[in-house]
């Protein structure tokens, strides 16, 4: 057998679902996310800032969005789908990083749509480890200016849409603090079926990734991957099962779709958006306070900065309890 060479071996196991070094490299990521949480305004290389309130890991986080002007914006409505028309380069808001379990997620309810932590229960809700995959195995989050329309029926899945912004999983080897602003490159998707809604799944890389030149299409993903698409199939279909919940199932016999396809889907799932935005009422359940985007619900900064004023004040975050890095073992 071929031995590797130690810069191998951790090569190997940024790319995989269970971490080189476990317990003893995950307060990396803890620690990034909760000095982002709790500094005043964190300003990203993409020009875009957050502005964090409340504690994280309770019900009061939050995280708030401002452009390179210094104005606070939708990230779901204000931030362009793409910086560049015609390619294939698109906007992605990294709600939770790679290897963390913490399900934060845009806040679709309320004004300007933070990203806040997912409520269960009336806790704040904590992926389960399913062997071997140890929280996200990806940097996970979602294309602004798209949505999923929960009146709209696909043709692909035959179930209506889960009224989401689409979700994308950065495949690349950087781990991305939640609230990031990154570019990334599409490369395929996945058309999950989740509690009997449509929940398509881009798989994408951030675009400064070494492995980014080498990935064009789906099965390049293999080709220098192997194993991580299987991976990624499984985690979505297991990741809900230590809850009592079943198995979510796939379109197309789980087999993902290629990059063109992906690009019309995200290009629908726009037009949705765009539907949504155009109309004199929003849709029930979609918060469309913007500050940039020209649309009925456009307000100026007053109102604006008085939305983040009315959030919890900035305090420190909550202890993580130990049950956040218990395995799970589900069997399929």
């Amino acid at each position: 057998m071929q031995l590797f060479g130690l810069r191998k071996v951790v090569e190997i196991a940024t790319r995989t679902s269970v971490p080189l070094f476990h317990r003893s490299f995950l307060p990396l990521v803890t620690t990034c996310a909760t000095r982002t949480c709790h500094r005043q305004q964190t300003r990203m290389a993409s020009g875009y800032s957050i502005v964090p309130r409340g504690s994280l890991y309770t019900e009061t986080h939050r995280l708030f969005f401002k452009n390179a002007d210094g104005v606070v914006i939708s990230p779901m409505h204000d931030i362009p789908i793409s910086n560049t028309e015609g390619a294939n380069e698109f906007n992605m808001i990294v709600e939770v990083p790679r290897w963390s379990n913490a399900k934060m997620e845009i806040n679709l309810t309320e004004k300007f749509n933070p990203i806040k932590q997912d409520i269960k229960k009336g806790k704040p809700r904590f992926v389960a480890n399913c062997f071997p995959h140890k929280g996200y195995i990806w940097n996970y989050g979602a294309i602004p200016q798209t949505w999923e329309d929960p009146e709209h029926t696909d043709v692909h899945t035959n179930a209506k849409g889960d009224g989401d912004p689409v979700d994308v999983c950065d495949i690349g080897s950087k781990v991305h603090p939640s609230g990031s602003i990154i570019k990334v490159k599409v490369l395929g998707t996945l058309a999950m079926i989740d509690e009997g809604e449509t929940d398509w799944k881009m798989l994408a890389i951030d675009v400064t990734d070494e492995l980014a030149p080498k990935l064009n299409d789906i099965e390049d993903i293999e080709t220098h991957m192997p194993g991580f698409l299987a991976a990624t199939v499984e985690w979505f279909k297991i990741y809900k099962m230590p809850d009592g919940k079943p198995a979510n199932e796939f379109a197309f016999e789980a087999k993902p779709k290629g990059r063109d396809f992906a690009l019309d889907i995200i290009k629908s799932l726009n037009d949705q958006w765009k539907n949504a935005m155009s109309r004199e009422m929003g849709p029930d359940g979609l918060s469309r306070t913007c500050a940039v985007h020209e649309c009925s619900s456009k307000v100026d900064q007053d109102a604006a900065n008085a939305a983040v004023e009315d959030a919890a004040a900035l305090a420190d975050g909550a202890t993580l309890a130990d049950t956040v890095d218990k395995w799970h073992y589900v069997k399929l």
